[in-house]
């Protein structure tokens, strides 16, 4: 049998959505309930890893993290509160990574709520790049990584170490990015983030 199948494939990876940005450039409206499609971004954005493939989804909130549990429906996942969500985004990915510790998840598919153009077809692609808890994968736009990664729980305790402020994964993914498995998604996915009002017009 091969890894994936001894480990039980995508069963063994969980999705891990980060949605605790207080939306500083957008007048301090959290990126997590800005309206999508008649319902908050945050459920577009887990219904996303779902529907990619992943059989567990972890929510990181923070800014007006009430709000967001009163106004969204996130059925069958497991929210995560992050109170240092104002220290960046490696604060939110240290608190999705120590929540899997102890499930029995293999890997972990990271997405970011304020990218709506990353649809399942991406999620999908990155998930079957999983062959063990070893794994590194990222999707990639024309050859430039970007979002969701994955990564293999013998990283973790490697990411957590290095992710500070704004910069999530990256310095643990540039110093490893050789053992990097990239997957072309530039012609299922568009990669642009929601940061300024400007970028609202990609919201329906």
């Amino acid at each position: 049998m091969t890894t994936r199948e001894t480990t039980g494939g995508a069963q063994a990876v969980a999705g891990l959505l980060l949605a605790a940005g207080g939306g500083r450039r957008l007048g301090g409206r959290p990126k997590a309930l800005l309206p999508h499609r008649g319902r908050p971004l945050v459920e577009h954005a887990a219904r996303v890893l779902r529907e990619g493939g992943c059989a567990a989804v972890h929510v990181v909130l923070g800014a007006q993290a009430d709000a967001v549990r009163a106004r969204a429906s996130l059925p069958d996942c497991t929210l995560v509160d992050n109170p240092d969500w104002e220290q960046g985004m490696g604060s939110s990915l240290r608190a999705g990574l120590d929540a899997l510790a102890g499930t029995g998840v293999r890997a972990v598919l990271v997405s970011l709520v304020d990218q709506p153009g990353i649809g399942p077809e991406a999620v999908a692609r990155v998930l079957a790049a999983y062959e063990g808890e070893e794994t590194l994968a990222g999707a990639a736009y024309d050859g430039v990584r970007g979002h969701p990664v994955l990564f293999g729980a013998a990283h973790w305790a490697g990411i957590a170490a290095t992710a500070t402020g704004d910069r999530g994964a990256r310095a643990y993914l540039r110093e490893h990015r050789r053992a990097i498995t990239l997957v072309e998604c530039g012609d299922v996915a568009r990669p642009f983030d929601i940061d300024t009002e400007a970028d609202l017009g990609h919201l329906e």
